[in-house]
């Protein structure tokens, strides 16, 4: 079985840091920048295709958004959309993950920020296409939906790190969490949706989950309901998939929770299916919706 979601990301040998775009080998970020010493940052991950990046205005003005959550200047879109096009442009791949990381930049050893301004990063890696279903994890540690960084996509991603890390010891490819009061939430770096009685249900945003770019356009071209959704509900739906900018759309064929293992036999069923070619359709035709 195929577990992969998405391939390793090799990096691409030129990037863009902070104003230019420079060999990759020789690019240097400090080490007393605030995104590495603190997790101060904020990032973005886009389907690259081709030379072309999908939904880049979509990402760009979440990146502004998280950046204003965090508290940090307001990014210089102009240049976030030059620099990706320029990575671009010297990597020609097929494929790939092209990663935006916006963080506070040179500051001191504490949670102070310094004065010297923010560091941008723009990276591209290749990466190859996802199955078309794949296996999840549920796990025990909650999202906070009340907490400051809720909604937010920083890069403070340790505990998704390490719930990833679980989900590969299981075979699977993505970690589930609940919320603080018991509602299902997100994925580490996924949303998820599911069928009920035939019809489609994603949380909402209040559960706190990240305002995925991929959820949006796939609640906008299925007509998906935004529901409050009991953890259990990954015991009883007929169908389930996650969402995220390389997975697309994609079919969990398997669960594997702390009473044992679910599985969904058939996956993708019909209205994942439907899903899974509605967006590829729509993604064709709209690469910047």
């Amino acid at each position: 079985m195929n577990t992969q979601s998405n391939g390793a990301s090799a990096p691409a040998s030129r990037i863009w840091l902070d104003g230019a775009l420079r060999e990759a080998d020789g690019a240097r970020v400090s080490v007393f920048d605030h995104g590495l010493t603190a997790g101060d940052g904020v990032f973005e991950t886009l389907k690259a295709t081709n030379g072309g990046a999908f939904a880049l205005d979509r990402h760009l003005r979440r990146l502004a958004t998280s950046a204003r959550g965090l508290g940090l200047p307001e990014p210089d879109l102009d240049e976030a959309r030059e620099a990706c096009a320029a990575v671009l442009a010297a990597n020609p791949m097929e494929h790939g993950r092209l990663r935006i990381t916006y963080t506070g930049g040179l500051s001191p050893l504490s949670s102070d920020r310094g004065d010297t301004g923010p560091t941008l990063v723009v990276a591209l890696g290749a990466a190859k296409r996802r199955p078309d279903s794949t296996a999840v994890i549920t796990v025990p540690w909650v999202r906070n939906e009340r907490g400051a960084l809720a909604g937010l996509k920083t890069t403070s991603y340790a505990e998704n790190v390490l719930a990833l890390s679980r989900a590969h010891e299981h075979d699977a490819t993505e970690a589930l969490f609940a919320n603080t009061v018991g509602a299902l939430c997100e994925g580490t770096g996924s949303n998820v949706f599911v069928v009920l009685d035939g019809e489609l249900h994603t949380p909402t945003l209040a559960s706190g989950c990240l305002a995925g770019i991929t959820r949006a356009l796939t609640i906008e071209w299925t007509g998906a309901k935004e529901t409050e959704l009991p953890y259990d509900v990954l015991d009883r739906a007929e169908e389930v998939f996650l969402t995220s900018s390389l997975r697309d759309v994609q079919a969990v064929h398997r669960i594997h929770g702390e009473a044992g293992e679910r599985l969904l036999p058939g996956a993708p069923g019909p209205v994942t299916a439907k899903a899974m070619r509605v967006f590829e359709e729509r993604s064709a035709a709209e690469p910047n919706p």
